[in-house]
């Protein structure tokens, strides 16, 4: 028995595949796409490494079912910027120096595309509470808020 492919829009292109209606969007992902950007972390939607953004709110691939993204519009990593072109997010996490391991970068620059795509200007405190379920293992927390603060257009030189 064949299956249907599945279409899928991930960074404004449209994708067929062919995978099981309840395999997880982080495998497609890679498998499929060979889309690097979400991490596999948990598997259980609780650290973030494996975010994306599906129609401007941020999703944890590794739970939602590839089914379920069917005409949604889905933004990974690698759909932000480019080395050369890298989007203000991912330059502010630049020139914080926000990332130690790597392992929750992905899940932190996409929560904070998505938080800056529906309130362009947040508070510290709205920063926090959109960045709470994000675990960073390796203690880089101060650097990540500066990054999200200056992604923000606020000043960073006295945030600690």
């Amino acid at each position: 028995m064949t299956q249907q492919p599945i279409r899928l829009t991930v960074n404004g292109r449209i994708h067929d595949v062919g995978a099981a209606p309840d395999t997880p969007l982080l495998y497609v992902l890679h498998n499929d796409l060979e889309l690097n950007g979400p991490k596999y972390g948990c598997g259980l939607g609780e650290c973030g490494a494996c975010t994306v953004i599906i129609d401007g709110v941020a999703a944890r691939s590794c739970v939602i079912p590839v089914s379920g993204c069917v005409q949604r519009d889905i933004l990974t990593l690698e759909g932000l910027g480019s080395r050369d072109h890298p989007d203000p997010v991912q330059h502010a996490f630049i020139e914080e120096q926000a990332a130690q391991c790597g392992y929750c970068l992905n899940g932190m620059i996409m929560s904070t595309k998505a938080l800056l795509m529906q309130n362009p200007r947040p508070s510290e405190t709205e920063v926090l509470q959109a960045l709470r379920y994000n675990l960073c293992r390796c203690g880089a927390h101060v650097e990540i808020l500066r990054a999200v603060m200056r992604a923000a257009g606020h000043a960073v030189e006295g945030l600690e």
